[in-house]
């Protein structure tokens, strides 16, 4: 639905055409999308259009692309520190106290 509202604004009715479900459940999706602000609609004499928010879905890329920066730069050193770690120092044991 988000994909088929990027490229031109649909009532619910067109929206839940091409899938094998009911209008309700459209309207529901889109009212999810619409109380996130990801979606909004107007009425348009008897039609009321859904509007994808594009703006949001670029601040919420922009944020995501933050973050996935960080963990990258977390997992880079995380490598950098393992590949310090000599390889033939053998496991510790999961359990406290237990011998061998």
């Amino acid at each position: 639905m988000v994909a088929r509202l990027a490229v031109r604004d649909a009532t619910v009715g067109e929206l839940a055409e091409p899938y094998d479900v009911s209008i309700q459940a459209v309207s529901k999706h889109i009212k999810v999308l619409s109380d996130a602000g990801l979606v909004s609609q107007r009425r348009d004499a008897q039609r009321r259009p859904c509007h994808l928010e594009a703006e949001v879905f670029d601040l919420m890329t922009k944020w995501i692309e933050r973050y996935r920066q960080q963990a990258e730069e977390r997992y880079r050193r995380l490598d950098d520190l393992l590949q310090t770690m000599p390889d033939d120092t053998e496991p510790t044991s999961l359990k406290t106290g237990a011998s061998r």
